[in-house]
């Protein structure tokens, strides 16, 4: 498999893996989501359970169905990782259980892989390397 389908591979995986949580987010799930909202967050924690799962469910459908546009998504996904950061900082920081996470140890590791996801949604999509590409300059020549 080349690196092209490896990428779409990978795109697809995690655009599913959002789909599955952003429907977590608003049905099963609700109540182990609201506890990783912060303590200080001024929103009530079911509302942003839900409108971060509603916007996951998004997110996890346009990497699925908008190839053409999926540098733009890499972004957006990957910028959705860096907001909910927090939260989960929160998470360690308020020593609050949720998804299996009950050991500061296990919250602390869980950290790790927030900046794993931003990797993967920018991989995944060709934002990295359409970034690199766009930053590299074209061969010119100067008039002498």
């Amino acid at each position: 498999m080349d690196g092209k389908h490896l990428r779409t591979v990978g795109r697809w995986l995690l655009g599913a893996a959002l789909l599955l949580a952003g429907i977590g987010h608003v049905s099963a799930q609700r109540q182990e989501f609201q506890a990783q909202v912060p303590d200080w967050f001024p929103v009530d924690a079911d509302v942003v359970v839900v409108v971060s799962g509603v916007v996951e469910i998004a997110l996890g459908l346009a990497l699925l169905l908008l190839a053409r546009h999926r540098v733009v998504v890499g972004w957006v996904v990957a910028a959705f990782f860096v907001v909910i950061f927090p939260g989960n900082i929160a998470q360690l920081l308020e020593g609050t259980d949720a998804f299996g996470l009950d050991t500061d140890a296990k919250r602390f590791v869980r950290l790790f892989f927030q900046p794993v996801l931003v990797t993967w949604a920018l991989w995944s999509t060709g934002a990295w390397r359409a970034l690199r590409t766009r930053a590299t300059p074209a061969a010119t020549t100067t008039p002498g």
